[in-house]
Formats: C-alpha cells, sequence, structure tokens
C-alpha cells in the first residue's frame, strides 16, 4: 500500500503541472508508464494559444474557439480558459520555459495557425511541447513531496463501499507485480486515445487508459464521437507517425495535389488556414477521388533561411527522408490526432466520481467543442491543471478511505498463462480506421459493431483470464475506446465538427453532448460487478 495525499497519472503537460502545485500543499505519487518524456506533451510542436499582442482580445481568441467547436463548445468555460491564459503563461516563464522571441525584441514571435483571426500562438521554435516537458520535469526534483514511478501502468481505480474513488492498482512493469496506489485526490492526466487508430500522430502510450479506467469506475464519459484528424502528416513509411505543424500552413505553406493543383479554395475561403476538421475532409474527399496516398504541402516560396530558421526541427527530419523542405514538396496524409471527448468534467475538473479529477486531453471539459482550434490544447492542461489544483484543497484535511482489508491486488495476479495480442491489437485499430475515421456511414457503423462486440467479448475474457502486463491492459483500454467511439457516433444523428455521417449530412439546430456511462455495482473494492467483467 503507497499512501500519498495526490495520486497523479500522466507525465504530460497536465499531470506534471498540477503535480508542481500540488507538492506544495501534500505528498504526491506521479506514475507513468513509460519515463516521464513519454507523453504527446513531448510531440507538441506548434505552440499555446494566448492573447499577448494589443492588436488581439480576448473575446476574439473566444469566438475562434467557438466558431472552430461548431456550436458543441461551452462559452463560460472558453471565456474562463482564455482569461486565464496569460497567468499560466506567466507561471510557466518563471519555471524556465523560454517562448521564441522577434529579433532583437522583447516581443513574443507569435504564430498563426488554422482557425485563428490573429497571430496569437506562443513558440518555442518548432518544438513547444518539447520545451515545455523539459522544463516541467526538470523542476520535479526541487519538490521532495513528489515521488515518480516511472514503467508503472495503472489497471483500475479502487472505489470504497460509499463510491468515493480512494486509489488504483497499478502494475509494476519491471517487477510484472500488482501494487495499491491509495490517495485523498486521484487525477487522470493520462492523455488521449489515438493508438485506437492505425495511422495516428500519437506517441505509443496513447492508449485511452485515464478515460477507460474513469468509464470502468462509473464516470460520464462524453462527446467520443469527436476525434481530430490532424491534416498533415508525413507520408514515409519508415516515419512513424511525424508531424507537420499546422504553423507550416500558418506561414504560407499550401496543399497541392499530386499535379501541383491547389484545392483548398474549393472547400473554404480560409484555404489552408481552416480549421482542422474542414481540412483533412477535403484532403481525405480528394485522396478518394483520385486514389491516391498522398497530398502535398508546398512553403517552397519561402527562403531556405526562413524555414530553417522557423522550423529546424521539422526541416531536419524532413532531410532524414531527402526532403528539402526549401525547394521539395512534402508529401502528407491526415493522422487520427486528438480526442475532443474524454471524461466528463465541471469547471474545476472534478468528474462525477468522488474525489476523482480529469485533466487534459483525458477530460471532456467543454472548450473544445466538437473540433479543438489549434494550439489550444496544451493551454487547456495548464489551465485545468491550475483549477484542479485549488479545487482538491478541499479535500486534503480528509481522511484516507479505509481500504486496506478490502482491496486486494492478488486478483490480478492469480493468472496462470500468458496470451498474444498483436491479432487483436491491430484488427481493432484497423476497424477503428476504416469505419470510425474521417467519413462515417450508418453501413460503417453497423459493421463496426458487430465485429468490435465479438473482439471486445473476447479481450474482456482474456483479461481475466491471462497474466496481466501492460499490452493486456492497453489492448483492454482501446477495445473499450473503440467501443466508446462507435457508441457515441451511432448516437449523434447529424454532422458536426470532427463526426461527419453520409447519411446525416446536415447539423441540427439544437446542439446537445452525447454522454455514455455505464450502470455497475460496487463491491468494497472497487471491482466493477461480476456479470459484467466477470472479477468478484
Amino acid at each position: 500500500m503507497i499512501k500519498s495525499d495526490y495520486l497523479v497519472i500522466g507525465s504530460g503537460i497536465a499531470g506534471l503541472s498540477f503535480a508542481l502545485k500540488a507538492a506544495k500543499k501534500g505528498t504526491v505519487s506521479l506514475i507513468t508508464k513509460r519515463k516521464l518524456f513519454d507523453s504527446s506533451t513531448g510531440r507538441a510542436q506548434g505552440g499555446v494559444a494566448c492573447v499577448t499582442d494589443n492588436l488581439d482580445t480576448f473575446n476574439e481568441h473566444v469566438q475562434d474557439t467557438l466558431i472552430s467547436g461548431a456550436g458543441l463548445c461551452d462559452k463560460e468555460m472558453v471565456e474562463k480558459m482564455v482569461k486565464e491564459a496569460p497567468d499560466r503563461i506567466k507561471e510557466l516563464i518563471e519555471l524556465g520555459v523560454k517562448f521564441t522571441k522577434k529579433d532583437d525584441s522583447h516581443d513574443f514571435d507569435l504564430g498563426l495557425e488554422g482557425g485563428h483571426g490573429k497571430r496569437r500562438v506562443l513558440h518555442a521554435g518548432d518544438v513547444t511541447g518539447g520545451e515545455i516537458e523539459k522544463v516541467l520535469i526538470n523542476n520535479v526534483p526541487k519538490f521532495k513531496n513528489i515521488t515518480v514511478y516511472e514503467e508503472y501502468t495503472a489497471i483500475d481505480l479502487i472505489l470504497d463501499s460509499r463510491g468515493v474513488c480512494c486509489g488504483a492498482y497499478v502494475l509494476n512493469n519491471d517487477k510484472e507485480n500488482i501494487e495499491i496506489f491509495q490517495s485523498k485526490v486521484i487525477v487522470l492526466a493520462c492523455g488521449g486515445s489515438g493508438k485506437t487508430y492505425l495511422y495516428t500522430s500519437n506517441p505509443d502510450v496513447a492508449t485511452g487508459d485515464g478515460i477507460a479506467m474513469a468509464y470502468r469506475a462509473g464516470a460520464d464519459i462524453a462527446n467520443m464521437e469527436f476525434v481530430q484528424f490532424h491534416p498533415t502528416c508525413l507520408y514515409n513509411s519508415e516515419a512513424k507517425s511525424f508531424l507537420i505543424s499546422e504553423a507550416v500552413r500558418g506561414e504560407g505553406a499550401i496543399l497541392r495535389l499530386k499535379n501541383g493543383e491547389r484545392f483548398m479554395d474549393k472547400y473554404s475561403s480560409q484555404k489552408e488556414l481552416a480549421p482542422r476538421d474542414i481540412v483533412a475532409r477535403a484532403i481525405d474527399t480528394e485522396l478518394k477521388a483520385r486514389r491516391e496516398s498522398f497530398v502535398y504541402l508546398d512553403i517552397t516560396s519561402k527562403s531556405r533561411d526562413f524555414i530553417v530558421r522557423r522550423f529546424p526541427n521539422i526541416y531536419s527530419k524532413c532531410l532524414e527522408y531527402a526532403i528539402d523542405m526549401a525547394k521539395d514538396m512534402i508529401p502528407v496524409i491526415p493522422a487520427a490526432h486528438f480526442f475532443c471527448g474524454g471524461v466528463k468534467i465541471e469547471e474545476n475538473g472534478r468528474t462525477d466520481v468522488k474525489n476523482l479529477y480529469a485533466i487534459g486531453e483525458t477530460s471532456c471539459s467543454g472548450v473544445h467543442g466538437a473540433n479543438r482550434l489549434a494550439s489550444n490544447s496544451l493551454l487547456e492542461g495548464i489551465v485545468y491543471a491550475d483549477r484542479a489544483y485549488k479545487d482538491s484543497l478541499k479535500l486534503l484535511d480528509r481522511q484516507h478511505s479505509k481500504i486496506e482489508e478490502n482491496a486486494d491486488n492478488t486478483l490480478y495476479a492469480s493468472r496462470n498463462h500468458a496470451t498474444a495480442y498483436m491479432h487483436e491489437w491491430e484488427e481493432i485499430r484497423r476497424l477503428a480506421w476504416s469505419y470510425l475515421g474521417i467519413y462515417r456511414s450508418n453501413e460503417k457503423l453497423l459493421k463496426a459493431k458487430k465485429r468490435i462486440d465479438v473482439l471486445k467479448n473476447e479481450i474482456d475474457k482474456y483479461f481475466v483470464q491471462a497474466s496481466i502486463s501492460v499490452d493486456s491492459i492497453e489492448l483492454r483500454n482501446i477495445a473499450c475506446i473503440a467501443e466508446l467511439i462507435l457508441r457515441s457516433a451511432m448516437i449523434r444523428k447529424e454532422s458536426r465538427g470532427l463526426h461527419f455521417n453520409v447519411d446525416y449530412p446536415f447539423m441540427l439546430t439544437e446542439t446537445c453532448d452525447t454522454i455514455l456511462n455505464i450502470n455497475i455495482k460496487e463491491d468494497v473494492c472497487g471491482f466493477v460487478s461480476k456479470e459484467k467483467y466477470g472479477h468478484n
């Protein structure tokens, strides 16, 4: 039994930001299933959206966010996020983050990205997420109250007999044994679920663990049908999930077909700077119409000096694949990138399970609606880490729930054989890509349901019978995520934002979230009911 005031699951911008603040008030157990740096944050290239220019306003940032969100954003939540952004940026700078400045100036070199009407994206070259992640990690050793557990994979949340979340069962990856973490406050900051899809910009750790655990614990899950596909991932069999930042289009890059024809003007007056859902669908439409595999991104109109200075990381990465951005067009395709849905939270990050918070991409805060505005994701992470931290202070004076005699970590360990999961893993990801992708239809959804139902039953059976491993935990979770995407997509009888169903090509005048939950019976350990999952 490992006790602490806080249990933070995940080490991206949201989890680390929360942990650094919480350590000032209590003890923190920070677990991450690989190393601290292994998160989607470290891969974020573009930047953080924040009003800093005198020619920009909070209202304009809010309106751009609402327009991009296709009518489904929570306006009040958006306004709070936008207005709190400058203070959160100031905190990052005080921790040591160095955002790029203009030459010989104290002013930020603000980037422009799709959906933004003004330049408001603070960046650190083209490795913004990596710079932020590095600085946050470097600050962790300064706090004796933070204990880091790398190579620890959360399995399930623990609820007491009252339905209060009081910890988690966690696999020690190296020792292959199950440990119980008990805390007064549990924070899910596990990132997204991109590995549910065959092609994604996400790292291997993005298997929807936080969303799946919260769902099994009975928390409401919202808007899982809204999966954002980034329009421009590098198309190369050897370039695993490498993103070509939206900032490249912000600096004038043009999307072209193989014959050199520009095509975005057919789909939006904003052309290459339209919101991501529009650009991704346009590319997908053109590829299918021509039976081609990729389109080109062309920034050759810019000088080599400008490209190397503004996009040093992207430039050098492309050179590894014999692509010189200064004179060659870049082959790109859309790929699964960001989940606008997740664990439903209120304004301070609370879920509807007591003592359980969700922040960052794991959550559904309402700020992204049906389509996320570029560079609002890192912003959401730091804003809700702060809000959740401040709210959690109310819980610190409580005693730990008494679960010692009830929790039983041997139930996960009493398995007598291993199982190979590669076939099921690949099949789920192909199903998601083929049937739950950029374009959907009733026929595709029904086909996916038949197979996902079978696969999920098989995987749940494997999980109960076979020995626990990181592979089995992740497979169980992506199967859960695929089912949640499917169920949400079947409920929404319209096309809105990132969800486009060819059988409902219209947008309804009324808007509503898609809420999913399960009714479960809990025993004092917090295991889900035997009838549904086979646990005692």
